[in-house]
């Protein structure tokens, strides 16, 4: 499929936060001189449905099937349109004008041919020195043998994603296993950790589940290591085989005796492996010297800042979903440059540069809009999807995956994706991130579905209210969730531990 710029913005702009979206209008706004930022009192028109309706080239057909949102959140929207209508029977945008309008504006260029005035007449310094980037001047660039190198001017250091971005661009990949590769590394955790299930990436990158096997592997062998694992032990396994020990004890002590590697029990594992503590110190050396959290190094120390992208309260009995300024400026198209191109001697080549420019910042308007109602309509579904949890708390939260959604509002699975990603909603119970309403779940005895992240929170309320001279077992633990109608093995209970940086019994028990 060919991406259209403006189609490419579009899917940009839904995985962007606030902070990025307000960031990327301010380089519009310095790129293009047709926007302008609404100052206080000055009047604008709002956005109309016929405005949007102009762009039926097919990319919107997620809307036209589902339902506008008909809010006053969305109908409140920050950025508005001014005189677009007068200008978009002029403009010949790439996508949502008709062959008629097409034709039109070609009859138009026509009869700019015709025209006598030349480029030349007018005072090009004078009129658009505000506006024009003076980077078409040819320029001299000096370099100095002694002057300090490019990196030492760097102020920003890749992150994770942009890191194992980097080395997939240097590899041949098939398509359809970049895109599970894509997919992995936007949904790593800091620690380097997969935070989706491998067959929602399979899903989401619309490729068998032995693709995305593949493509975890070559994730886990780019630098760092061990990025993409589920869990640690996972993780140094990929490491183990990267320096060459794929069939060594060391592997083997990983795979088979995780849960004695741990405490180091060296006697147990000794007389499990059948070797000499001597070899075994040696081995489990090797181990040690291996990072079980490839991605911290790629952190941020600094502080983020969250801003909620949307507000979710609660009035009367129903929940109401807004978005509230962010301090982004409003825009419209200025008015100045209409007059301009209705006066008869500017020139054929002034009207086809204006003419460029409020195209792209029509499109740039739209996409704004269609990212505010993408995300209020997800937002929507979730209320109405985890109202118990808006209500109760945390315990109450319902199994949601990104297919259920995606399937309630008729929009494809990345695009849920994209929404979720760094996207946070300031609601009754805390400012919490969107992504972190949607978890796997699974049946207990009364044939009701729990949430998994449920059962994380009642096994670590189990340990916090434990005897610390006699802690819980894993095997104890399954036990009593069964007695409760949860059916899980002591493995599940050992992952969920670990998955909460719980430390195992014999553990807790030392630390008293």
């Amino acid at each position: 499929m060919v991406l259209t710029p403006q189609l490419r913005q579009r899917i940009e702009m839904l995985q962007m936060t606030t902070l990025e979206l307000g960031e990327l209008i301010e380089q519009e706004m310095v790129t293009n001189p047709i926007l302008e930022e609404v100052q206080p009192g000055d009047e604008v028109q709002e956005i109309s449905d016929n405005i949007l309706d102009q762009n039926s080239d097919g990319h919107d057909a997620e809307f036209e099937n589902g339902n506008d949102p008909g809010s006053d959140a969305v109908q409140d929207a920050e950025f508005n349109y001014a005189d677009v209508e007068a200008f978009s029977a002029d403009v010949p945008a790439e996508n949502g004008f008709d062959d008629a309008a097409a034709a039109d504006f070609n009859t138009d260029e026509d009869s700019f041919g015709e025209s006598s005035d030349s480029f030349d007449e007018i005072d090009y310094g004078r009129e658009f020195q505000d506006y024009l980037d003076p980077g078409y001047k040819t320029q001299e660039i000096e370099f100095k043998e002694d002057a300090p190198s490019f990196e030492q001017f760097l102020t920003h250091s890749p992150n994770l994603s942009e890191h194992l971005e980097w080395q997939l661009n240097l590899m041949t990949v098939a398509p359809h296993v970049e895109e599970a590769v894509l997919q992995i590394i936007g949904n790593l955790d800091e620690d380097g950790r997969l935070t989706v299930p491998l067959e929602e990436i399979a899903e989401l990158s619309e490729c068998g589940i032995e693709h995305a096997e593949g493509a975890l592997q070559l994730v886990l062998n780019l630098d760092p290591v061990g990025c993409g694992a589920r869990d640690v032990r996972e993780c140094l396994i990929a490491q183990l085989a990267a320096n060459g020990h794929a069939d060594g004890l060391a592997t083997k002590l990983v795979r088979d005796h995780f849960e004695d590697l741990t405490p180091h029990r060296l006697q147990h594992l000794a007389k499990a492996t059948g070797v000499s503590m001597e070899v075994l110190d040696e081995e489990i050396n090797k181990v040690r010297e291996l990072d079980p959290y490839p991605g911290r190094r790629f952190a941020s120390k600094d502080a983020m800042y969250v801003a909620p992208e949307v507000y979710i309260e609660k009035v009367d009995d129903e929940y109401l979903v807004y978005f509230v300024d962010d301090g982004s400026p409003r825009l419209r198209i200025s008015p100045t440059y209409h007059k301009l191109v209705d006066q008869a001697d500017t020139t054929k080549e002034t009207k086809d540069f204006i003419k460029e420019k409020v195209r792209s910042a029509v499109d740039l308007l739209r996409n704004i809009e269609h990212r505010r109602q993408t995300i209020y309509r997800v937002v929507e579904c979730i209320v109405d999807r985890q109202r118990d949890f808006l209500d109760k708390g945390v315990e109450f939260i319902k199994p949601m995956m990104l297919k259920d959604v995606a399937e309630d509002i008729g929009m494809h699975l990345s695009t849920i994706s994209r929404v979720v990603n760094r996207k946070y909603a300031h609601t009754p119970q805390g400012v919490i991130e969107l992504r972190r309403f949607f978890s796997e779940g699974m049946m207990n005895e009364d044939g009701e579905e729990v949430s998994t992240r449920i059962l994380k929170l009642k096994i670590k309320k189990m340990i916090e209210e434990e005897d610390t001279k006699s802690p819980l077992t894993d095997d104890e633990i399954a036990k009593i969730l069964i007695k409760e109608g949860v059916k899980l093995s002591r493995r599940t209970v050992a992952k969920y531990r670990d998955q909460m940086q719980i430390p195992g019994s014999r553990e807790r028990k030392t630390m008293i």
